[in-house]
């Protein structure tokens, strides 16, 4: 069983280049109980494309997880902040 969830969702946004990019990635278990790293990229609005891994231990997934993640800042993505509406709207 995982210990935690590891879930991320980060974007890539440059109108002047019209990219608007979003990739995705999650830590689940499967039926068996073994770790799966879900992969999901493509452009906004689109269902994108997915790639799943699967590991015997959860440290290696979650390697592959930060690895990934490394890899999309690097290229610039970036957590989408999502504003919270004010009390009382």
């Amino acid at each position: 069983m995982l210990t935690q969830p590891y879930h991320l969702y980060v974007e890539r946004v440059d109108p002047d280049r019209n990219m608007a990019r979003f990739y995705t990635l999650a830590i689940e278990p499967t039926l068996f109980g073994t770790p799966r790293l879900l992969r999901r990229w493509g452009r906004i609005g689109t269902s994108g494309r997915t790639m799943v891994h699967h590991f015997e231990r959860e440290e290696d997934a979650v390697a592959l997880f930060l690895d990934l993640l490394r890899e999309r800042r690097a290229h610039g993505y970036g957590v989408k902040r999502i504003e919270a509406p004010a009390r009382g709207e």
